[in-house]
């Protein structure tokens, strides 16, 4: 019997989004009921088309002006709302109805390299440009600011001289496909 509900904002590729699908699929009490998003040009639609995932589209209007969002959210009832490559900050709505019960991924070890335009390979190059010897990732919980929330869990990964930005991308996603589902699943058994 399903009882619990994961609902994924997502932005971009979805590639995290889609290794979360994957690894939740054989599970008989979680279920991804559905992908949010706001570029109706993201692969991440595609990606939820082809694992049968349900997806809802929406603009800034919809988002930070109207309850449409948070009402397609009430309805899905999600126990837990995950953002796997979102960009835009959580309106307060939202947030006021679903506090701790949202977290994010970041590219890097919170609070360093953290904010508004800090994501994805602007992270990388940061990280990079400031001779950093480890980079990683950080889960935390969403609140009303970029990157703020309470830190759940980091993994680090050791930069090296020959590391590029490129690579240091690499490394990054591989921890994130690591670790991702598998603190979703801790938090949904807390």
């Amino acid at each position: 019997m399903i009882d619990k509900n994961i609902v994924i904002f997502a932005s971009g590729s979805g590639s995290n989004a889609e290794n979360i699908a994957k690894y939740f699929e054989k599970s008989s009490n979680v279920k991804i009921k559905a992908i949010f998003c706001n570029k109706p040009d993201a692969y991440v639609l595609q990606r939820a088309k082809n694992l049968n995932i349900e997806s809802f589209l929406f603009n800034k209007e919809d988002f930070y002006n109207s309850e449409k969002v948070l009402n397609k959210l009430k309805e899905i009832k999600p126990d837990l709302i995950v953002l796997a490559g979102f960009l835009w900050l959580i309106p307060e709505n939202i947030i006021n109805e679903y506090r701790g019960k949202i977290i994010n991924i970041h590219p890097a070890l919170l609070p360093k390299f953290g904010g508004k335009g800090m994501f994805g390979e602007n992270v990388h190059r940061a990280v990079f440009e400031n001779k950093e010897t480890k980079t990683g990732i950080t889960i935390h919980y969403v609140n009303e600011k970029y990157d703020e929330g309470d830190i759940i869990f980091q993994a680090e990964t050791k930069i090296d001289e020959h590391d590029t930005p490129q690579s240091i991308a690499e490394k990054v996603h591989a921890l994130e496909y690591k670790f991702f589902p598998k603190i979703i699943e801790e938090l949904l058994n807390l």
